[in-house]
């Protein structure tokens, strides 16, 4: 299942999120996966931390729905760089 689909110039990523927490945190951490689509091109995936974290795991992902298309394009680039 998609959470998000990113365009950018010449690509198309497939964005969803995780929940990540450690076994002696309290918090719920986000890590996302961006995942390219196939058109011809090399298949490319990575996970990236996101700076966002909630005791609660539902609210964690209510926080991820907000965040915005250019604040996943931004992470983008910021990967990609």
């Amino acid at each position: 299942m998609v959470w998000r689909v990113i365009d950018t110039e010449d690509e198309v990523w497939h964005v969803q999120p995780a929940a990540e927490r450690r076994p002696d945190e309290r918090s719920w951490r986000l890590s996302l996966s961006f995942r390219r689509q196939q058109g011809g091109a090399e298949a490319r995936a990575f996970w990236t931390a996101y700076p966002l974290e909630s005791g609660s795991k539902t609210l964690l992902f209510r926080l991820a729905d907000r965040i915005r298309d250019d604040e996943l394009r931004q992470v983008l680039q910021q990967h990609n760089t």
